[in-house]
């Protein structure tokens, strides 16, 4: 019971941090966020295993970690409002060419992020191409041109 608990615990901890972290942290994987992504998963194999190695605490820890992945996706899909607060919601960053500063410092972006975004997808050159440039769910960013 005490692996189910540890479980639990750093998923929800895990869960909270990086929802805090913001969308763009998990994006687009940069060497450093790599190589932090590694460290977290060292230190939190040593918090989920204790002093426990058994084959059946790691599958006992991997079925709590499913089953609350699951659990959280049925919450989220029951009570509307718990996706929005776990997940959040797209954001406009971009409107008719104007760039909405105060949301894009908010997500953490800027308009390099915005302007390569926009050559990827679109073949944009300048901002005022661009009708809508949305940050998703996902961390991506949408680009919506202008007509």
């Amino acid at each position: 019971m005490d692996a189910v608990l540890r479980a639990g615990a750093i998923y929800i901890f895990l869960l909270l941090l990086f929802r805090i972290s913001g969308r763009r942290t998990l994006s687009e994987i940069t060497t450093f966020d790599f190589v932090l992504l590694l460290i977290i998963g060292e230190a939190t194999q040593q918090g989920l295993l204790g002093d426990d190695f058994s084959v059946t605490n790691a599958l006992l820890i991997v079925a709590t970690l499913i089953v609350m992945d699951i659990v959280l996706s049925l919450f989220k899909e029951h009570v509307p409002i718990a996706g929005k607060l776990l997940d959040g919601m797209p954001m406009v960053l971009v409107e008719n060419g104007q760039p909405l500063r105060d949301r894009m410092k908010k997500a953490r972006v800027d308009e390099y992020d915005i302007m390569e975004e926009a050559r990827r997808a679109q073949g944009l050159e300048r901002m005022d191409q661009i009708k809508y440039a949305v940050l998703e769910v996902s961390g991506a960013i949408s680009i919506v041109p202008k007509d």
